[in-house]
């Protein structure tokens, strides 16, 4: 469906109706000014960031490349990680491969028999135990599990009195174990500068959040 096309003088609200520029109020025209302006940089930063990526992917190729055929070698199969430091080690570049992990249905049995360990031991256990156990099945806002809260279940020893480790408990892990599953791989890029003449490196950051 072509978008309507908004006549001289007015403005398209939210709801898709015209209205007059005349009517709106000068608060919301300034707000509907700066959101804009900021949004259309942010795009195009977006935009900027994705060539990066996108340049750095093949020039790393590119380098691996002619150093395999210097040597008669055929490069192929998973790319692996690589930190590239510059010629007087004042810039590095690492390349990082991370598998990207989902879960299945068998999560949910998981879930169900580490719910039923907190109920059976909510007489004597810890009330930050339950809350760190239960945490990692919350979803964040997008409807996403904390992969790393979920995998750090494994890493917890859970037994009776008499020190073995609780049947019920031991189940839910191996149920979480089958549940886990690689999708793919996910590449990433980060630039580093060295702090003066140490031999510490400061993040480039390219996030809003770590800038600044």
């Amino acid at each position: 469906m072509a978008k309507l096309v908004v006549p001289e003088g007015y403005r398209e609200n939210a709801l898709g109706h015209m209205v007059p520029v005349a009517q709106i109020r000068e608060q919301d025209l300034l707000r509907d000014e700066v959101v804009r302006t900021l949004a259309h940089d942010a795009k195009l930063l977006s935009e900027a960031l994705r060539e990066f990526k996108e340049r750095a992917m093949q020039d790393v190729e590119d380098l691996v490349r002619v150093a395999a055929e210097k040597y008669g070698a055929k490069v192929g199969g998973d790319k692996g990680n690589l930190s590239l430091v510059s010629f007087d080690g004042q810039f590095k570049v690492v390349r990082s491969m991370a598998a990207v992990i989902t879960f299945t249905e068998e999560l949910q049995a998981a879930k169900a028999l580490i719910e039923a360990c907190i109920t059976r031991w909510s007489d004597g256990a810890d009330a930050r135990l339950q809350s760190l156990v239960m945490r990692a099945f919350k979803p964040n806002t997008k409807g996403e599990l904390n992969t790393k809260a979920v995998l750090g279940l494994l890493r917890l020893e859970m037994v009776n009195f008499d020190g073995e480790t609780d049947a019920e408990w031991a189940a839910a892990m191996d149920a979480l174990r089958d549940s886990i599953q690689t999708s793919g791989t996910t590449t990433y890029f980060n630039v580093y500068e060295r702090v003066g003449v140490s031999d510490k490196y400061r993040h480039v950051a390219l996030d809003l959040a770590a800038v600044g």
